[in-house]
């Protein structure tokens, strides 16, 4: 690994932020310059397992098609929270209401939709930035969905309660895009063969500090990232025998798909403090090619993250701190496309601390963006390389007092992870 690289890796690894824990192992994928070829990635006589066709479904502009399970229902939460919160969502009312009847029970259709245009009205004039009106053209709206806990779960019935992020603002005008955290909680009926909103609430949610180390960004550096520029990222929960993300069509869709699950999975607490668990989701995920290299970066990466935050084999620190990290995609733009090999660019919001009696570990957050290499292989997208660049980072909540460290304990956990795409 060039000096360069290996510096700045082990220097974030031993930060107490969000970028040292998340971005760790990013960057260690960084170097790998060289697209390697499908064929040269694959084993001999290796059966390429089956993509999920349905996986990402759209009806009226809404995810459809989940799998009966718990993480179909996360899915499912996840989705319907960042559909509510795009600037489409708010700014128009007929998609508004299509989309309400594609989300939601039948039964509470027409209640849905008028409490959907209240809620849309209340916020849609934070797209405004500083100008007299909202552009919508200019509008920044994205949401990041950073933990999801169900608190209750049978085949006909779900409640998910999810920890996001949001950004909106304008990319016109002087005022920065500000961030804010929801807690937002939604009960989901299995009706016509799909998990549907009977019900949901939000409130104030946990405030991570942004990373002291990270300025905010002036209005025009969010342009690509307005509806046209980018998409919303969009989970599936449906997962291979292996328990990591089943196979991803052979579409730029799938590859937008296998980058935001990349960057979610190397964001997962259990890749620094389980070694068997962080192995395996690298068989499954990265490309043969750079598979060995990864891996042994990974490795030191990990014990470094867990050194410096003196965690033990439980994954805790000596006075029952836990370590909580999670990184949240905002939005995707595809750099390029061949379908046999894509490169993704992500914006990210990575959460990383623990969470304990110890104020200076306070989980912080870190606005990244990242670019994520592909190549097709093995009946799926791989990933070859994960570069970070410059970051996108919004104005911090307004007037919102930062959570106790402690209390970053409720979202922090292997089963508080949301679905994945």
């Amino acid at each position: 690994m060039p000096g360069r690289f290996r510096a700045k890796l082990w220097g974030l690894a031993a930060g107490a932020v969000a970028a040292a824990t998340a971005t760790g192992l990013i960057l260690s994928l960084s170097h790998h310059d060289t697209v390697t070829p499908p064929s040269a990635v694959s084993s001999p006589g290796h059966v390429a397992p089956k993509a999920v066709e349905s996986r990402g479904r759209l009806v009226h502009g809404v995810p459809v098609g989940y799998p009966r399970t718990e993480a179909g229902a996360k899915a499912a939460a996840a989705n319907y929270a960042v559909i509510m919160g795009s600037s489409r969502f708010l700014s128009d009312r007929s998609f508004r209401h299509r989309a309400v009847a594609v989300m939601g029970v039948s039964s509470v259709a027409s209640a849905a939709a008028r409490e959907a245009d209240r809620r849309a009205g209340r916020v849609l004039g934070e797209l405004r930035g500083d100008n007299a009106k909202v552009d919508l053209q200019r509008a920044i709206a994205r949401t990041g969905v950073l933990s999801a806990r169900v608190l209750g779960f049978d085949i006909h019935k779900a409640t998910v309660r999810l920890w996001i992020t949001t950004v909106r603002g304008s990319a016109a005008g002087h005022a920065t895009p500000r961030a804010a955290f929801q807690t937002v909680t939604l009960t989901l009926t299995w009706e016509d063969n799909d998990w549907k909103m009977q019900g949901s609430s939000a409130t104030g949610g946990l405030v991570a500090p942004i990373d002291t180390r990270q300025a905010s960004n002036v209005a025009r550096d969010f342009v690509d990232y307005v509806p046209a520029g980018a998409a919303d990222p969009v989970l599936s929960g449906s997962v291979g025998t292996d328990g990591f993300p089943a196979a991803y069509v052979h579409t730029e869709r799938g590859a937008r798909a296998a980058a935001t699950s990349a960057a979610m999975l190397y964001g997962d607490p259990r890749f620094f403090t389980d070694s068997g668990w962080r192995h395996r989701m690298l068989n499954a995920t990265a490309a043969r090619s750079v598979l060995g290299t990864v891996t042994s970066e990974a490795d030191a990466t990990a014990r470094l993250v867990v050194e410096n935050r003196a965690l033990g084999a439980d994954g805790r620190t000596v006075d029952g701190g836990v370590l909580v990290t999670r990184t949240a995609v905002l939005a995707t733009r595809s750099v390029s496309y061949s379908g046999r090999a894509a490169s993704v660019e992500l914006w990210t919001a990575s959460v990383g601390g623990v969470a304990g009696t110890d104020e200076t570990q306070r989980p912080q957050v870190a606005f990244l963006r990242m670019t994520v290499e592909l190549t097709r292989a093995d009946g799926t997208w791989k990933t070859l390389a994960v570069t970070p660049s410059e970051p996108l980072v919004p104005a911090p909540p307004a007037e919102e007092q930062a959570a106790s460290a402690a209390s970053f304990a409720s979202v922090g956990g292997a089963g508080d992870a949301p679905a994945l795409p």
